[in-house]
């Protein structure tokens, strides 16, 4: 479960209160939201309340593995250890969260931007709110919870969670031609897939970095998710789409008609490539490398990655050690959205793959 927090204090020392909510890591739900106010007090007393009180939330709904995101530098720090807690009024607080979070198998910690923090920095107001009107010294809000999914898989550690999601429709797509490194932009339906697949991402609240390909297309898809969720647009080449060489542009039939015996090779040897192009082999290596990179920045975050068939599917492939026959057995729409988690001890997952019920 993820837990975000924060408090506030009105004159620090001043009137304050604290938010903090509890998240599904799989899907972004809600499992539970905590709120109150504090009366007269600082901000790091209210932003060391707001953490205790969603440690015991998810310490109630059962959670087992915890990724704790504030946007207090100062409890970030001193929970993570790297900080001494030297005022008296905070070592309590600081024991007390501890010991809350000595009851999880794992537990980490995250310092994230005001920005991202919104939805505990809104109920810290709101009871701050509540307090000065109606002249209370607390006030709750409804809590909101219901049990975690089970996803118990053996796998270790927070995994770093990728949200992999095709670019919108182009031109190209319609008419099924191989589309790789060539230059497109979205048609008119391609627009409107990419800013219905960023409606639905800008519903999760943990999202770190959009990574795009640098190609029109991903780019295009990409900013519109990127503007959605609030976060600044990121271009990895390791991300592009295979290059098909003397194939770029035609369709099927007119690339195995150029090329009959290189073509049928082709369909079933991921070795072979296209004429002045690169296998999937290749592909598959150069996406390796760029999923490992975005691990080593983004660790146990949860990214949105806009890329192209091919991409995509090694990423898979990679989450679910498979062979290369798998690249031939997928299919992935415009605008899909697949989910791949990669485990610090190596393990992964795919917990969603071509949905576009965002699509309608």
């Amino acid at each position: 479960m993820i837990v975000e927090a924060d408090g506030g204090s009105r004159g620090n020392p001043g009137p304050a209160g604290y938010g903090a909510v509890v998240f599904d890591a799989a899907t972004g739900d809600v499992l539970a939201e905590r709120s109150e106010g504090l009366g007269h007090t600082t901000n790091n007393v209210a932003e060391y309340r707001g953490l205790i009180a969603g440690l015991t939330a998810a310490r109630d709904l059962g959670a087992d593995t915890v990724a704790v995101r504030m946007d207090s530098k100062l409890v970030i720090e001193q929970m993570a250890g790297r900080w001494q807690v030297k005022h008296p009024s905070m070592q309590p607080l600081n024991a007390e969260a501890k010991h809350l979070a000595g009851g999880f198998a794992v537990i980490t910690y995250e310092w994230i931007p005001r920005e991202r923090n919104k939805h505990a920095d809104r109920l810290a107001n709101e009871a701050m709110d509540a307090q000065a009107g109606i002249s209370k010294p607390a006030v709750e809000k409804p809590v909101v919870e219901k049990p975690a999914a089970p996803a118990w898989t053996g796998a270790q550690g927070t995994p770093t969670r990728f949200l992999l999601l095709r670019h919108g429709q182009t031109p190209l797509t319609v008419e099924r031609r191989y589309s790789g490194r060539g230059e497109i932009a979205l048609s008119e339906l391609g627009e409107q897939q990419a800013a219905a697949a960023a409606a639905r991402l800008a519903k999760l609240s943990d999202i770190a970095a959009v990574v795009v390909s640098p190609l029109t297309r991903t780019r295009q898809t990409g900013q519109a998710v990127a503007d959605a969720v609030g976060v600044e647009l990121t271009t990895h080449d390791g991300l592009i789409e295979t290059d098909f060489g003397a194939w770029e542009g035609l369709t099927f039939r007119e690339a195995a008609e150029r090329d009959p015996e290189l073509h049928r090779r082709w369909l079933g040897d991921t070795s072979v490539a296209p004429p002045d192009g690169e296998s999937f082999d290749v592909v598959h290596r150069r996406v390796r490398r760029g999923r490992d990179d975005l691990i080593a920045r983004y660790g146990g975050s949860t990214i949105v990655v806009v890329s192209h068939v091919t991409p995509i599917k090694s990423l898979l492939r990679m989450a679910l050690d498979a062979g290369p026959s798998l690249l031939y057995r997928l299919h992935l729409d415009t605008a899909s959205l697949s989910i791949a988690e990669f485990y610090p001890d190596g393990n992964a997952s795919v917990r969603l793959f071509n949905d576009t019920s965002h699509l309608g």
